[in-house]
């Protein structure tokens, strides 16, 4: 079916020619030095958005508690709302939670289920009458609160396109220092003890390129114009062109999971019962895991004959820092709030691991496989985006409250930043793209509470964050570099929506129970790799439609004292 790959090179001359092709792309590194670091601008994006979280009272009415208080879960809002304590208080809150994943690509649909238990938010605030003149009391609180879980499973399958993963990585590999300017085949070649492609060479940011070539996937320069072509195809019988042949079936299988938790320590200020202040320290522990399988199938003459497939690996830890201050004035019936919630600053760590391989009848050694270098990880910086959250409530009395917070983040603040061996600021490709392809996002929330007797209340709310993804990259205008060995990706076409309702029981003046139920609706579209740009052989790529709905139930025990 195809032309035989180059063996590695064994002769004095091959090897002459890869130092002087490693010596060119070390003057390109030099030029444009660019480590590998796994994320890219979907990831950041990942790690950036957090999740409808707290107490069962405050995700109840949607989160809308900034200009409210009196909720351990405004510490890492709006810390003012502290203040608003007239007592000591102790609480904790469990949570279980089922996301069912949909997708539909050319017309094929999969769907998946996942069910999770966890505890999910634990706190105590402790009240001091102050005795003060002008300083009514001061108060003092601890959260730990799980603000994302990263739980998600979906799969995809479509049984025909006119692209392969073999044309896109053939197709990085071919541009990968600009149109037509591809890597040396020499350059992909590992050779133990002598060569490393994947630490080597300038190649950092390449590595799917590496595992292609290494696996079967694309092999020697085939045809007049130099590029690299998919090992899956034939010449023209006349000895010409390229002809590539497209996969018959495709499928993609992804497993997410991870938390992003939060530990707050937070103060609070009660002035004359009119003007509350607060801040408070956020220090934020992130575990995220992610794997995927890819396989297609070439069919001729009804059999799978030929095959390939990528499988990855990726554990992302990450460590960081943050404050919050805030402000919340009450005029009786109208209270008003204002925060502001600073860059999550982190250090990183990715672990990863990868496997590719082919199987192709036509060749003479139809099966090729390859694996990155064991323990590969990488270390680096990020800082999301801060968070400005204005607020507004009107309360009835001790009957019920009417409620309202708009938070405004503007993802284009999301950075990459490490150092080079020599101290120097290295140059990640992703922060160009943030700032090409993100924006502002707005979060819109409103909630309510009435109690129906002194006891027991019901609440209700609506939450709705639109994405923060510009035209060109929803509409598939613009390329999106894999993530290092990894191509799939998601992008967030529609607002997020958040239905929330509640219930509210004091069994004593001391202790109470909180129950809601959120229903979670997002809609993105999935991706098994990018298009591509700029070039005369440019490849094509069909998202397939990711619904995912996720329902919550939320219980939280609390205890005044």
């Amino acid at each position: 079916m195809g032309e035989c790959q180059s063996a590695p090179p064994t002769n004095k001359k091959q090897k002459m020619m890869k130092k002087i092709s490693l010596f060119s792309c070390l003057l390109l590194l030099i030029c444009n030095m660019d480590l590998f670091a796994q994320g890219n601008e979907i990831d950041a994006f990942t790690i950036s958005n957090t999740d409808l979280g707290g107490t069962a009272r405050s995700v109840a009415i949607a989160g809308a508690f900034g200009s409210l208080g009196g909720d351990i879960s405004v510490i890492s809002q709006n810390p003012a709302g502290l203040g608003i304590y007239r007592s000591s208080e102790i609480s904790g809150t469990l949570d279980l939670s089922t996301n069912k994943t949909s997708t539909s690509w050319n017309g094929i649909n999969m769907n998946r289920n996942d069910t999770r238990f966890t505890p999910f938010n634990f706190g105590f605030e402790l009240y001091f009458p102050a005795g003060t003149e002008g300083i009514s009391n001061w108060n003092l609180g601890f959260s730990h609160n799980r603000v994302k879980n990263f739980n998600r499973k979906y799969g995809m399958l479509n049984n025909g396109l006119s692209y392969s993963m073999a044309d896109y990585v053939a197709w990085r590999a071919s541009n990968a220092f600009g149109p037509d300017r591809g890597i040396p085949e020499n350059d992909l070649i590992y050779e133990k003890g002598v060569y490393d492609p994947y630490n080597e060479g300038g190649l950092a940011g390449h590595w799917l390129s590496i595992l292609g070539y290494e696996s079967g996937m694309y092999g020697n320069m085939l045809g007049q114009d130099g590029l690299y072509h998919s090992a899956f195809g034939e010449k023209e019988r006349d000895g010409g062109d390229w002809i590539i042949h497209s996969p018959n079936q495709m499928r993609l299988s992804v497993n997410e999971s991870g938390y992003m938790d939060e530990y707050n320590v937070g103060f609070g200020m009660n002035i004359s019962n009119f003007l509350f202040l607060g801040a408070s320290l956020t220090m934020t522990d992130l575990n995220y895991k992610y794997s995927s399988f890819y396989e297609e199938y070439f069919t001729y003459d009804n059999t799978k004959d030929d095959e390939l497939y990528l499988e990855n690996w990726l554990n992302t830890e990450g460590s960081a820092v943050s404050i919050n201050v805030g402000a919340i004035v009450n005029m009786q019936i109208l209270r008003l709030g204002v925060a502001y919630n600073s860059p999550r600053w982190y250090n990183m760590t990715d672990y990863y691991d990868a496997r590719a391989g082919t199987y192709i009848n036509g060749y003479s050694t139809p099966e090729f496989s390859a694996s990155i270098p064991e323990n590969s990880y990488s270390e680096y910086k990020f800082s999301t985006p801060g968070k400005w959250i204005f607020s507004g409530s009107i309360i009835l009395g001790s009957s019920a409250l009417i409620s309202a917070d708009y938070e405004l983040v503007n993802y284009n603040d999301m950075y990459f930043s490490s150092k080079d061996e020599y101290g120097g600021e290295v140059n990640y490709d992703a922060n160009r793209y943030i700032d090409e392809d993100y924006t502002w996002s707005q979060t819109l929330k409103l909630g309510a509470e009435v109690k129906i007797t002194p006891r027991f209340a019901v609440r209700a709310g609506y939450m709705m964050q639109t994405s923060p993804m510009r035209k060109a990259l929803v509409n598939n205008d613009v390329e999106v570099l894999p993530a290092g060995t990894i191509p799939h990706f998601t992008v967030t076409s529609k607002p997020t929506n958040y239905y929330t309702a509640g219930l509210g029981y004091r069994f004593t003046s001391n202790f109470y129970m909180d129950l809601a139920c959120v229903y979670r609706q997002n809609e993105s579209d999935a991706y098994a790799f990018s298009n591509t740009y700029k070039t005369a052989n440019d490849v094509v790529s069909m998202p397939a439609t990711l619904r995912s709905n996720t329902t919550r139930m939320v219980l939280t025990l609390g205890y005044k004292f």
